[in-house]
């Protein structure tokens, strides 16, 4: 299987903030396969800790593995998008059921659980699977888009309209989220997939970024013209600590250097599996 390494370029840096103790965040990076995952747990005794560390252990395995067996066994012509979608919801299911069983046998890790981003790259496509409050945003073009949509109590009320998104950043109680990865025997996961272009530039985050930076400091960030995605990434972090770092903060960084559609890049192989 050819790498993306060469088409797509990633950074990632996660931060315990100013005013915790310990880091709850978990990320991974894999630029060979398109993927990365990034998990923000919560859960008392540190299990907040130990549900993000599974769900991105899990998810990683879970990924090389069916990617792997997609090489060696699929040769029907099927559709990219859904088995993308269909490979992430594995990979979070697998996640959840791990957690759950992990909280249920050791009580000290009890009701954990865990918000989750992740993305996979392919065909000049990217799927983007979430849970909870941890986001997924887009830079194209000078301008910045989110491209989650956060499961959380606060959500809901902007979207009925009984809040407005200015008075969201100020309210009590936002990161009260809806659904998570490892509390409940099943789990919910939201999926969809976005064209990529060449120079795009995407940005995936717990919310102790999000809640601490505005789209439009995030987004000045991200116009930076030498574009040093190490550099970007530990100024975000920095800014966030700037602004309180009331919590953990983790940032993942993807450059898109290069088309990589399945005519003429890695994709080019999982189209030969498919056909």
């Amino acid at each position: 299987m050819r790498s993306l390494a060469t088409a797509l370029e990633m950074s990632g840096l996660t931060d315990v903030g100013r005013l915790r103790s310990h880091n709850e965040d978990t990320i991974r990076i894999d630029a060979e396969l398109g993927f990365l995952v990034l998990a923000d747990g919560m859960g008392g005794y540190n299990a907040g800790e130990v549900a993000s560390s599974i769900a991105v252990e899990v998810m990683h395995e879970v990924m090389q593995a069916q990617l792997a067996m997609i090489a060696l066994h699929n040769k029907n012509s099927q559709n990219l998008s859904a088995i993308a979608a269909e490979m992430l919801t594995i990979a979070i299911d697998r996640s959840n059921a791990m957690i759950f069983q992990t909280g249920e046998k050791h009580p000290q890790c009890a009701g954990m659980g865990t918000t989750l981003v992740s993305g996979l790259f392919f065909d000049n496509r990217v799927a983007i699977a979430h849970v909870g409050d941890s986001r997924a945003y887009r830079f194209r073009q000078q301008q910045l888009q989110q491209l989650s949509h956060d499961h959380s109590l606060l959500q809901e009320q902007i979207d009925a309209g009984l809040i407005s998104a200015a008075d969201a950043r100020h309210a009590p109680h936002k990161n009260l989220v809806t659904r998570a990865v490892g509390v409940a025997p099943e789990v919910q996961a939201e999926i969809h997939d976005f064209a990529v272009e060449i120079d795009d530039l995407y940005l995936f985050c717990s919310d102790g970024l999000s809640d601490m930076l505005t789209d439009d400091v995030i987004a000045l960030q991200m116009a930076a013209p030498e574009c040093n995605l190490n550099l970007m990434a530990s100024t975000l972090v920095e800014l966030a600590n700037a602004h309180g770092g009331k919590d953990n903060i983790s940032v993942i960084l993807v450059k898109v250097n290069r088309d990589f559609s399945a005519q003429t890049g890695l994709l080019k192989k999982v189209g030969d599996w498919l056909s």
